[in-house]
């Protein structure tokens, strides 16, 4: 069985995640600490990060790598289209979450809300978490222009782009940082990849301290 050594809130674990369990892969979660830096997991991954995927004899760190490897070992059912044009877009809107989206948001307002509470690195930046809540009202903006063209974020079919959104906005959710009310659009959207059996156990996911909010689970919220 494959191994994925994670952290529950982090949008990158929630991508391999998801992915691993769209495929029906059978998996072993492992909460890993990494910022205490223990050296048995430095050996796993010398960068320090999470996730690391051992599956098929290795051991697999970066969750772009990983989710690409799943894709070409265990290609059904797909997350990727299968024409040139259509993988960029979903390789672009991949890249956009997970770097301009973290960036400006996830990092400011999981980062600061809760991630500093549980490395005990001192209390919220006040500043940071307006920037991030300033943020995210352009990035839904985006995806529901997005969304009035296409039927899901980077098409007409279901991608990882839309489990790279989906990995960041369930962590903001947990903590209720997303105003569902801003778009119809992504508020179905939403709905739509939360009620996917692959989101099962990112749904019972608990972070100590950190109760999720009374929707968070809720498939009709």
């Amino acid at each position: 069985m494959a191994k994925l050594f994670h952290v529950p809130l982090s949008p990158y674990c929630r991508k391999v995640r998801l992915s691993l369990a769209e495929k029906r892969i059978e998996c072993e979660l492992v909460e890993e600490r990494y910022w205490e830096q223990d050296p048995d997991f430095l050996r796993r991954n010398p960068a320090g990060k999470v996730p690391v995927l051992r599956i098929d004899g290795k051991t697999m760190s970066e969750s772009a790598a990983i989710c690409e490897y799943l894709e070409e070992k265990y290609p059904e059912p797909s997350l990727m289209p299968k024409s040139t044009d259509a993988r960029y877009e979903v390789r672009r809107i991949v890249g956009w979450f997970d770097d301009k989206f973290h960036n400006e948001v996830t990092s400011k307002l999981v980062g600061e809300r809760v991630n500093k509470k549980v490395m005990k690195l001192g209390f919220p930046d006040s500043r940071n978490v307006k920037d991030g809540a300033r943020a995210i009202k352009y990035h839904l903006d985006y995806m529901a222009w997005l969304l009035d063209h296409r039927r899901w974020l980077a098409g007409d079919v279901m991608t990882l782009a839309d489990f790279a959104a989906a990995a960041h906005l369930s962590a903001l959710d947990y903590i209720s940082d997303v105003d569902w009310n801003r778009s119809e659009a992504v508020k179905d959207w939403y709905a739509k990849i939360k009620s996917r059996p692959a989101f099962r156990s990112i749904l019972a996911d608990q972070v100590p301290g950190f109760p999720p909010p009374a929707h968070y689970a809720d498939l009709d919220f």
